[in-house]
């Protein structure tokens, strides 16, 4: 039959049929009714995007025009928002940052060769000394050349200064730039991830880094120049940033047409802090020019994508009108000006080494010519450090670049014991005491994997977090291979072991994933429970967790327990339960590792286990 609008019984059977909701007149149309949909018998993934969002919610009745979604506004796709639980951030960094001092200031003086530096400590506390001395330069007449710039061994001096020359003293640099370092990585792990939780498990994971443990508590100028790398790293991500909020701003305003090459960007202070840092890298070891270089780029490339992104059909020629010069003199002549300001204490002394080695020393170029002699003497000394052609005469510990992802060849600091040492056990003479730069194997071990993994996330799927990180490990590491025939050592990783940490903590990142839409964390049980209801439960099987059975108990079989607590998971809760479980692998294997990157007394036979490698004896 048809009614008066000519809505017919058949009609309503082919809506009925086709799953649509049919509006009859005679119904008003504020409250259009709809047909529930079947549930699904099978389990949801509450991540699967399919059903992110109930199909249902777009049917509307007939005559309506269905709610149209806005576009993503330009702010949103230049630069997500910052997490809001800004407290709890700060909470997080400081809590992380102080149980990492004390683990980098423990028994920071407490290992020493007889009471004198360890390994190449022997060059540099006295080198620092030698500068308090004299005034903020090196003597080093036994060498007949300066081999590193000097910032490194001023702040080392800084602590011989209020320590005295003490093991204590010459390391107390050391281990303020390993602190520092933490708190570095947290801020900028948090500002990559837009997570406060993934910054402080890359906090932790840095924590549980053997590297940087055991180069913390040893006064050596890789520790000293990692928190200047890595805070540049972070001021540049911090940059981006910015620069994408005032696009974002100028696209919202309409004034980003309002210029050629659009709109002027202001001052940039995050970068001028950039450059400043790779300055101070480079014043510290001359291997922080490649940081300049890849950091350099890098931000370039940021500038174009994101004038790219607000829609310039010419993002290149754009970022050469306005933003070519500031970068050059933010992340060029910033870092070398830096760079000649850590020679302070040379230009103003008289009597500094090779301070008038170039004809006609006198004055400010006489000075400059002075220092270009002695830079290019101090290049001819440190290309002429080779490994020796005859195996015997190679430095038992060296290295080269092919193994050190895998912490494959560590470095020996420190050893004693034998015979007549105690403190490993009670009754036990024949202690040993080591100390071996060694990365935690499960930081370590898995750098190929991912490595790989950020590889095909940068190109394959262009995410800049992930390119950034390849930027700075691979400007920290593959410069080595250029110059393979140097003799090198392992703790020249020592700055690239943050881009690690944040590497890894990206990919767990991707591990976890987003939160899901609360609709579908609802899901099927494969095996509800009721709350207070035990499931039933057959008494003569027995169970080998319970001795008297549940009847006798109250209690539900262990087994049952855990198939029923698993079968409310979501794929976030087992996604959350694997990168839990991998943080907590690496804080064992890192306190596992404790007595060998300390040099705790431990028996012979706790030395065999704690050599996991037969390159690390």
């Amino acid at each position: 039959m048809a009614d008066g609008a000519g809505t017919t019984d058949r009609d309503r059977a082919r809506g009925r049929a086709a799953g649509t909701a049919v509006v009859d007149p005679d119904v008003p149309v504020d409250a259009p009714e709809r047909i529930p949909l079947a549930e699904p018998s099978l389990v949801i993934d509450p991540d699967d995007l399919e059903y992110a969002v109930d199909p249902a919610d777009s049917i509307v009745p007939i005559g309506h025009v269905p709610v149209v979604r806005p576009p993503v506004r330009a702010r949103r796709r230049l630069i997500p928002p910052m997490p809001s639980d800004t407290a709890r951030g700060w909470i997080v960094t400081v809590a992380l940052t102080l149980i990492g001092g004390m683990l980098r200031f423990w028994q920071l003086g407490w290992r020493t060769d007889g009471g004198t530096p360890l390994f190449d400590e022997k060059y540099y506390a006295v080198q620092a000394a030698e500068m308090i001395r004299t005034g903020g330069v090196e003597d080093n007449q036994a060498f007949g050349v300066i081999v590193h710039p000097p910032l490194g061994k001023q702040l080392i001096a800084l602590g011989e200064m209020l320590l005295g020359y003490t093991p204590t003293g010459w390391r107390l640099a050391s281990a303020i730039c390993g602190t520092l370092t933490i708190l570095i990585v947290i801020r900028a792990v948090r500002r990559l991830t837009r997570s406060t939780m993934l910054g402080g498990i890359a906090g932790i994971l840095l924590i549980c880094d053997g590297v940087s443990q055991v180069m913390a508590h040893t006064a050596l100028l890789d520790t000293i120049q990692t928190p200047f790398v890595i805070g540049a790293f972070a001021c540049l991500v911090a940059d981006r940033d910015l620069v994408r909020r005032r696009i974002a701003a100028a696209v919202a305003d309409g004034s980003m047409t309002d210029f050629a090459g659009g709109v002027p960007l202001g001052a940039r202070w995050w970068r001028f802090a950039a450059g400043f840092l790779l300055g101070c890298a480079t014043a510290v070891k001359w291997n922080g020019a490649y940081w300049i270089v890849a950091f350099g780029v890098m931000s370039v490339i940021w500038d174009i994508c994101a004038r790219r992104e607000a829609g310039l059909r010419h993002p290149v020629s754009a970022v050469m009108r306005r933003d070519f010069f500031p970068s050059l003199w933010s992340l060029g002549i910033v870092p070398v000006l830096t760079y000649l300001g850590s020679y302070w204490a040379w230009f103003s002394n008289e009597t500094g080494w090779d301070r008038h080695v170039a004809a006609g020393g006198n004055g400010v170029m006489g000075a400059l010519r002075s220092l270009v002699t002695m830079t290019l003497a101090m290049l001819q000394t440190t290309d002429g450090i080779l490994t020796p052609t005859d195996p015997a005469a190679r430095h038992p510990w060296e290295s080269k670049p092919w193994a050190w992802p895998l912490s494959g060849r560590p470095v020996l600091y420190y050893l004693a014991g034998g015979e007549g040492t105690t403190g490993c056990g009670e009754g036990r003479t024949d202690c040993v005491k080591r100390i071996l730069l060694v990365g935690t194997p499960m930081l370590w071990w898995v750098s190929l994997a991912v490595l790989a993994w950020a590889l095909w996330k940068a190109f394959g799927r262009l995410d800049w977090r992930y390119a950034a990180v390849l930027v700075g490990y691979g400007a920290g590491y593959l410069p080595w291979f250029t110059i393979f025939d140097r003799q090198m050592y392992f703790f020249y990783m020592t700055p690239v072991a943050p881009f690690l940490i944040i590497g890894i903590t990206l990919v767990l990142g991707d591990i976890l994933g987003g939160a899901a839409p609360a609709r579908t964390r609802r899901r099927r049980v494969a095996h509800p429970v009721s709350a207070g209801e035990a499931p039933e439960y057959d008494a003569a099987a027995g169970d080998s967790d319970a001795d008297d059975g549940p009847a006798a108990t109250g209690r539900i079989p262990w087994r049952l327990r855990i198939r029923t607590w698993t079968g409310t998971w979501d794929g976030r809760t087992v996604r959350l339960v694997i990168v839990c479980g991998y943080v907590g692998l690496v804080a064992a294997n890192f306190i596992w590792m404790w007595p060998i990157l300390m040099g705790e007394p431990i028996t012979p036979e706790r030395l065999r286990w704690e050599t996991w490698l037969p390159s690390w004896g």
